[in-house]
């Protein structure tokens, strides 16, 4: 307010004292203000012709005034200056101006203002009064903004905002780097697009690339509910590409996945997580901890490697499973595009799967390789593993091995069907073999063409041999001690267990066999054909998931 008294002051004693000079009348030599006779010629203002009025007001031996009013242009370098008046003081080498003020600074940045203070030796303006900054790239308003000419840099403390087409950014304070098209926010950042909301202390922001890098805490949703929860990182709103580290967390709807960084690519819908990956599946109970996770959350799809291990949610008794590799995705993509598809699985006949696409058990996994599960009422090993959500059914292919307490089966596939996510029943197909151990090196022994094994609160209760089966078991006596050896074949045969236990085996049809008294034979000797005891391939615990 004083400045804008002692113009108007200055300007009304002028008009008292004569008549102002024009251009049209006089016109002076470019007038230089400077330092000294050796100040750097750029440092020069030129005072370009057009300007309306103007007057010299001596004020003292060391002060002259230049009054200048009406269509008034500056140039200094490369830099040009516009108003409706402006007063320039040799003195302090600067100048100030009022009304319609405009910098355009090398033809790349232009900033509007209604009043300027500009200290000439320095190239540093200060502006207030609805501030816009524009690069051709975005704009900036704000109530008032310092500028450095030489470094291109602007900085604003009282709140600004940056539009770039259909983003807007507001914050507390800014520095705008306009040589770089950067803008460093801080304090109460937002940042709003149609397809993001970004809050955060502190945000560096592209004008030109539209790339947005986290350099605080930082929280991102997205129009489709998602969030994303960093502390470094970028992402760029023109190619929908973006990284995040320092520990980011992702919630997608039912998936929560937490990494030491994440890549992801909007317009692909494909993500990458590194080190330490865990993904939270609220739906399907589920979790996968991996090296690695590939996610494509356009058609619902996981892939997880180095040292995947996915557990499955239970109340007392959860599944460990794991292997090179473990993949999951939805079962409709898997067998058709129809909204219900019916399959049969190929080795029994049965049906596998009938499924909307909108159902939440429409989803599977596959586990490739060195496959281990865990649980504390069984466990198993094998190649690979395909698991449906919507049968709850294990199928193990080549050379499985399943646990349960003492007992052993093995096969070339078996199909492990749950119940309530605990075992239920299985079906064990080709060279079935089952082990149940009583002491070192004594082993009931059955084997068959195939068997159908049955679970009773997550321990086996009962198994039936089906074709060519033979059996070795031991009789025991009331207090436990061996009696007898049983040795016999049978088309059928039906097993029962009693505490984890053989109990008993009943011969179905054409018997042939021998009991043989305990004394007679040598029990390390009493092996079926292709007996195998796998224990060392057994987990004994869910730290042995990744001991291969």
């Amino acid at each position: 307010m004083r400045n804008i008294k002692l113009f108007y002051g200055l300007l009304f004693s002028g008009l008292l004292a004569g008549p102002l000079l024009t251009f049209a009348q006089v016109i002076p030599p470019p007038t230089a203000v400077t330092s000294s006779p050796a100040t750097d010629s750029l440092r020069v203002v030129e005072i370009l012709p057009g300007v309306r009025k103007l007057e010299f007001r001596k004020l003292n031996d060391s002060t002259q005034l230049q009054i200048l009013a009406g269509n008034v242009r500056l140039k200094q370098n490369t830099s040009y200056f516009y108003c409706d008046s402006c007063v320039i003081n040799n003195n302090t080498n600067t100048f100030e101006a009022w009304g319609n003020v405009h910098i355009n600074d090398s033809d790349t940045v232009n900033i509007y203002s209604s009043h300027l203070r500009y200290f000439i030796n320095k190239k540093l303006a200060f502006l207030d009064g609805g501030v816009r900054l524009t690069d051709g790239k975005g704009t900036l308003t704000t109530p008032d903004l310092e500028y450095d000419m030489t470094t291109d840099i602007g900085i604003y403390k009282r709140g600004g905002k940056v539009t770039t087409k259909k983003t807007v950014l507001t914050s507390r304070e800014g520095y705008y780097y306009a040589g770089l098209r950067d803008v460093y926010f801080k304090n109460n950042v937002e940042l709003k697009d149609p397809a993001y909301n970004i809050k955060t202390d502190s945000l560096l922001y592209n004008t030109e690339s539209q790339t947005a890098r986290f350099i605080a805490y930082t929280l991102i949703k997205d129009s489709s509910g998602r969030t994303v929860e960093t502390r470094d990182g970028y992402y760029n709103m023109q190619t929908g590409k973006a990284e995040f580290s320092g520990r980011p967390i992702i919630k997608d709807g039912k998936l929560t996945i937490t990494a030491n960084s994440i890549a992801t690519d909007d317009s692909t819908g494909i993500s990458q997580a590194k080190g330490n990956v865990i993904i939270i599946d609220s739906v399907q109970q589920t979790t996968i901890i991996a090296g690695e996770v590939f996610s494509d959350s356009k058609k619902d799809r996981i892939l997880a490697t180095r040292k995947p291990l996915m557990i499955v949610k239970q109340d007392n008794d959860s599944i460990y499973i794991a292997a090179d590799t473990l993949f999951s995705a939805r079962l409709t993509d898997l067998y058709g595009q129809k909204d219900s598809v019916l399959k049969k699985d190929t080795i029994t006949g049965t049906k596998v799967v009938n499924v909307n696409k909108k159902d939440s058990t429409n989803r599977y996994f596959e586990a490739y390789r060195h496959v281990r599960i865990f649980s504390d009422s069984l466990q198993a090993v094998g190649d690979s593993v395909f698991y449906s959500f919507k049968d709850s059914t294990f199928r193990l292919y080549q050379d499985p091995v399943i646990w349960a307490k003492g007992s052993q089966i093995t096969g070339d596939t078996i199909l492990l069907f749950t119940k309530n996510k605990k075992a239920d029943r299985l079906k064990v197909f080709e060279n079935s073999f089952l082990v149940n151990r009583l002491d070192p090196e004594i082993y009931n022994q059955i084997k068959s063409t195939r068997m159908d094994a049955y679970f009773r609160d997550g321990n086996i209760d009962s198994v039936r041999a089906n074709g060519s089966a033979k059996c070795i078991y031991y009789l025991q006596d009331e207090d436990s001690a061996y009696t007898g050896i049983n040795e016999s074949a049978s088309d059928i045969m039906d097993i029962y267990f009693k505490e984890q236990a053989l109990q008993k085996v009943v011969f179905r049809s054409s018997v042939t066999g021998t009991i043989w008294p305990i004394k007679q034979k040598d029990p390390t000797t009493m092996r079926l054909e292709n007996f195998r005891w796998l224990d060392n391939r057994r987990p004994k615990t869910k730290f042995d998931l990744f001991e291969l």
